[in-house]
């Protein structure tokens, strides 16, 4: 990867509901469509973007479809990394701290 990016995980809730998985799938849809990079987790999803703009623009329109899908009141939690020095991607993250777990055990 050349070009720089911004990894940026995220959790949107809405308030006053037991199960969330289907406000979960109406979001992975938003962002399949915006055609980026995005790893569903347990407890948020994870974008891997061009910029902080790009990124907060899916979140603010994944916040609305909360509303437009009926909440009455959302709570969004995010979370930016953004590294300057050179380029990286949520794998080389996550390969990183395995090579070091890995020269640990021997």
């Amino acid at each position: 990867m050349s070009e720089m990016s911004v990894i940026i995980e995220f959790s949107i809730v809405p308030m006053g509901e037991v199960s969330i998985s289907k406000y979960v799938a109406e979001i992975i849809k938003l962002v399949r469509d915006r055609g980026v990079k995005y790893q569903l987790t347990p407890m948020g999803t994870i974008l891997e973007v061009n910029s902080i703009e790009e990124g907060l623009s899916i979140i603010r329109d994944a916040h609305e479809l909360m509303f437009k899908l009926g909440s009455k009141r959302v709570l969004t939690t995010i979370r930016i990394d953004e590294r300057r020095d050179k380029a990286r991607t949520m794998e080389d993250k996550v390969k990183s701290v395995m090579e070091k777990v890995e020269s640990v055990r021997e």
